[in-house]
């Protein structure tokens, strides 16, 4: 007994590195539509963030953003409504892997914060790998969930929190609300520390701030509830919080080709 509990407290995470791809541009036509009631009326600039994690058993990637074919869309693609996002792809995921070396059939696991058309826009690059999603997303009878029938064939449907590694250095939080089945995931890198990278559970600073929920969400109670977890989360592991969307952020970020460690 004392012998397993000295190797494992002697092992060390295999999380290596994360990069930032860029998954997207965009403007939001009117941010009321997730601030109810608060600047009614006004755009904001939006991004999209995809992450690539590097482990020792693998490659994960979280969440495939906005279609690679809106790279091709001179104009980008106009939302149906004009309050949403008007997205464009100044970058491809695929490009971007491909500067990395990494290979889609390389990547283990693809999870998912949501099944939003802006999360999943790519999944039928990675045939080959195994989906880590909630039940509840997955079985949420919605167009974007059905999305994902025809995406990776190797699918781990979850009902909680799930250690991906094994280790504790990635793990996914249940933070339903925005969606029924949506999660957040925190990481543990050497040297940068932790982070919690949001989905879409909060879409931009002022927001988390105030703890608004938007009017297009699944359930407001559960959102508030999540908010509240992400929190507490931040508090324990002493963790940054990275917002999917929030431009203001990501600009004082490092991209990839650049990581974190």
């Amino acid at each position: 007994m004392f012998s397993n509990e000295a190797s494992y407290a002697q092992a060390k995470p295999g999380v290596e590195r994360l990069y930032i791809l860029n998954c997207g541009e965009g403007v939001a036509g009117d941010i009321s539509r997730w601030s109810p009631g608060v600047n009614v009326g006004k755009s904001m600039d939006f991004v999209d963030n995809c992450y690539l994690i590097k482990h020792s058993q693998g490659w994960l990637l979280w969440d495939t953003g906005v279609t690679d074919a809106i790279a091709a869309m001179p104009d980008g693609q106009k939302p149906t409504d004009a309050r949403a996002t008007h997205w464009k792809r100044p970058k491809t995921l695929a490009s971007q892997l491909e500067q990395l070396d990494v290979k889609p059939s390389d990547i283990k696991y693809v999870a998912l914060s949501h099944t939003h058309p802006d999360h999943i826009g790519n999944i039928n690059m990675f045939p080959q790998s195994t989906l880590l999603v909630q039940k509840a997303e997955y079985e949420w009878p919605s167009p974007f969930a059905r999305a994902l029938q025809t995406g990776p064939s190797m699918v781990n449907k979850l009902e909680r929190d799930h250690d991906v590694f094994g280790d504790g250095s990635v793990t996914l939080m249940a933070t339903p609300g925005h969606t029924p089945g949506h999660q957040s995931l925190l990481i543990k890198l050497p040297n940068t520390g932790a982070l919690l990278l949001s989905g879409d559970a909060v879409h931009f600073k002022d927001n988390w701030e105030n703890r608004r929920v938007p009017d297009i969400n699944f359930n407001k109670e559960q959102t508030s509830a999540s908010l509240q977890r992400m929190s507490d989360i931040l508090a324990r592991e002493k963790a940054q919080l990275w917002i999917n969307h929030d431009k203001v952020q990501r600009d004082s970020l490092k991209m990839a080709p650049g990581f974190y460690d």
